[in-house]
């Protein structure tokens, strides 16, 4: 068992000073005012969010796809084909090396878990590893050997298009039938089960254009329970090829075709309409946001002041890792917002501050859409947690939500998270992971095999 002093901490009832946190096996067993010995004193104790949507392996890409190809309107479609060349070179060990350094970056900035978007499921060429969840189980030890916590999305991905058409190129490392996957997401599962109590399992239908309506209808046959991820809406093209084919928009078809409720997460969803922001809203389902990602491929702003106006519920992702900063995401959220309206202070409220506001949501929703009982300092909840140090010239041993307002808009929230728990395991001391030195020689040495070119 360990504890924690906490001068102020974030709790489902507001602000709280003087706290004690108790943790044992991997929960907060006890919330006190115990000042007794023993403790790690921290200055300012939070939940730390579960990043909702990435994909580990672009972290390698990071940097290399700013130039402009031959085509003069370079776009999210053009990058995508740099992304395929670029996996084609991919082995399982290099994939986990990036994996155990993209875990250690969310940890130090601040998350407690991820959800992984999975669908690098098979060799170069699209031939099954003999060993078919191989890349699965990379992730999975990835998480494990940086005490990430977890919860897995293998990737059902069908076709290259609403047209059906055969995958090409890279996409066939992606690529299974229905049964094939039904297998791989079973070992999967049983790889996920000889972990951590804390790591779980979900699904994770890759989007409209990739699945068959058919495949969407039964998903829930092969992963009865669990969260349901799927990318939704993100780009126009997107939207007028479900449209051309289904004969209704993304959003639009899926609310009227699909049993959408709180155990769903749509990501990006750039591309609604008022009525679809409404709709998806009293679904109860998440949206998935990557303002980062979202900014990077040009995919649109999303309709934040309407979806929370509307009861709406989103937490944030870090997607193609280009840069993970958990507060850097929040605030590209905000701006998106103000930069469209010619507003400030876009997501306030009348009762709770812009940092404040966002970080609850993405708290509260991250670990919806996760399956993941955390996102709370509340007893029995899973102890994800973070210190952040607040006597410093960024927080100027500010309190309340003035503190989080400095954490998201200084531009250096990470600089000041001193420590990260995940499911009670320290993995963060003093701003640094423990095994940093390891994974980042790890990861420099695959990154010189893999070259810069793509």
């Amino acid at each position: 068992m360990s504890k924690i002093h906490a001068r102020q901490a974030l709790t489902p009832d507001g602000w709280a000073y003087d706290l004690c946190v108790e943790i044992a096996d991997g929960r907060i067993r006890r919330i006190s005012d115990d000042k007794g010995g023993g403790h790690r004193s921290v200055d300012l104790l939070l939940p730390a969010p579960v990043n909702l949507h990435s994909h580990a392996f672009q972290r390698a890409m990071a940097g290399l796809t700013e130039t402009r190809g031959p085509d003069p309107s370079d776009s999210f479609w053009t990058w995508r084909q740099l992304m395929y060349r670029f996996l084609d070179r991919l082995t399982p060990t290099q994939v986990q090396a990036i994996a155990e350094l993209v875990f250690m970056e969310m940890l130090e900035t601040g998350y407690g878990a991820v959800a992984e978007f999975h669908y690098l499921h098979h060799d170069i060429g699209g031939a099954p590893y003999h060993n078919l969840s191989e890349m699965a189980e990379r992730i999975v030890a990835a998480a494990q050997n940086t005490g990430m916590g977890l919860t897995l999305l293998p990737v059902l991905y069908m076709q290259g298009g609403c047209d059906e058409r055969a995958l090409q190129g890279g996409q066939r490392r992606f690529g299974c039938d229905w049964d094939l996957f039904g297998r791989l997401h079973d070992e999967s599962a049983t790889a996920i089960s000889k972990g951590p109590e804390d790591h779980t399992i979900g699904i994770a239908p890759h989007s409209l254009r990739a699945v068959t309506p058919e495949a969407l209808a039964r998903i829930r046959e092969i992963c009865p329970d669990g969260p349901i991820h799927m990318h939704l809406a993100e780009q126009v093209a997107e939207v007028t090829e479900v449209r051309a084919y289904h004969g209704a928009r993304p959003v639009e078809w899926l609310l009227a075709n699909a049993d959408v409720g709180p155990d769903w997460c749509l990501i990006h969803c750039t591309q609604m309409t008022d009525t679809e922001t409404g709709g998806l809203a009293a679904s109860g389902a998440v949206a998935g946001l990557c303002p980062i990602t979202e900014s990077s491929l040009g995919d649109g702003i999303f309709n934040g002041i309407a979806f929370r106006n509307s009861g709406g519920r989103f937490g944030v992702g870090s997607d193609s890792n280009i840069h993970i900063a958990l507060w850097e995401e929040l605030a590209t959220l905000d701006y998106s917002q103000r930069l469209r309206d010619l507003s400030r202070a876009a997501m306030a409220t009348p009762d709770r501050s812009t940092g404040r506001y966002l970080f609850d949501a993405a708290t509260s929703a991250g670990a919806q859409a996760a399956g993941r009982s955390s996102g709370q300092i509340a007893e029995g909840k899973i102890a994800d947690l973070m210190a952040v140090s607040t006597d410093n010239e960024f927080l100027c041993n500010r309190s309340g939500d003035a503190v989080l307002d400095s954490l998201v808009f200084t531009g250096h929230g990470r600089s000041c998270v001193t420590d990260v728990w995940s499911a009670g395991r320290h993995m963060v001391r003093d701003g640094r992971h423990i095994q940093r030195e390891r994974i980042v020689a790890r990861f420099i040495e695959v990154s010189k095999q893999l070259g810069q070119d793509i």
